[in-house]
């Protein structure tokens, strides 16, 4: 008797589920007053997308539902169809979602970079150093602890990349992944004294509130280029497109452009708008 009553419950909740799915479903393709944009935690956390939508809206009358969850979470919303455009930061992986037909449409927005930020005492003694792969060495040399992301968000990313190039593995004692957005993150590593790799726009706003200094900048490879996508409406015909593109053709148009150039924390601007570099 209780294996039917629960058989009978798992039913009745797979159809409850499905019907819950169909319905915002079919709501999402009649309200096309809204576009989902999936998007890294440091365009959020930042504050730059508190500051960029309100002028989207009010110069469109489109809402944008944000989902702020890493790049990695980000383009895999995409490959799902559950959203209408992704704003990334993780160039390879970006190229391979549009290369599988998944994003159309990709467009240069902005950049701003990388910074390897740790204590004041410096333990592993790479305040000095210009080269961040070199950095990465010394902290693995020394043991000294160092707070991954590991949430396969842009920032990882380029931290794993980094550490390919060391040519050594991220397995020293010190090394924490904590599958965490950024803000979190670098919390994390002020309160354990460890080294951390962040975006500096995230840096920015939350450095005040850190035990933390910025040890290693302006190397090359920290560069940190942003890209907006639309997913590909022949493989979602329901979704958003038309509203995914003017929310884009803002973007990187001038009334976009000027207004990521424009926004700064602390007197400081957080990113470059670059859709018009070839």
């Amino acid at each position: 008797m209780k294996a039917t009553i629960s058989i009978k419950a798992t039913v009745s909740y797979t159809l409850a589920t499905a019907s819950i799915a169909l319905f915002s479903y079919s709501a999402h393709a009649e309200d096309q007053s809204h576009v989902r944009l999936a998007t890294t935690t440091s365009t959020y956390h930042s504050g730059l997308l508190d500051y960029l939508l309100p002028e989207f809206e009010k110069d469109t009358g489109y809402k944008v539902d944000v989902i702020a969850a890493g790049t990695g979470k980000s383009l895999k919303m995409g490959e799902n169809g559950d959203v209408d455009l992704v704003m990334t930061h993780a160039p390879k992986a970006e190229a391979n979602f549009v290369e599988k037909g998944y994003g159309v449409l990709p467009r240069k927005l902005m950049y701003n970079d990388f910074v390897l930020v740790g204590p004041q005492a410096d333990p592993a003694k790479i305040a000095q150093q210009k080269n961040v792969a070199e950095a990465f060495k010394q902290i693995a040399s020394a043991n000294a602890t160092f707070v991954s992301r590991g949430d396969d968000s842009g920032t990882h990313k380029k931290e794993l990349g980094i550490w390919a190039q060391t040519k050594m593995e991220p397995n020293f004692t010190g090394y924490r992944s904590v599958g965490q957005g950024m803000g979190p993150t670098l919390n994390m590593a002020s309160e354990m004294q460890g080294y951390t790799m962040t975006d500096r726009g995230t840096w920015l706003a939350y450095n005040n509130k850190l035990d933390l200094k910025i040890l290693v900048q302006g190397d090359k490879n920290l560069f940190n280029p942003y890209q907006v996508i639309l997913v590909n409406p022949e493989r979602y015909p329901t979704i958003n497109y038309n509203g995914a593109k003017v929310f884009s053709d803002w973007l990187v148009n001038t009334r976009g452009q000027e207004l990521i150039n424009s926004f700064k924390l602390n007197g400081k601007q957080l990113f470059v708008a670059n859709a018009n570099e070839k």
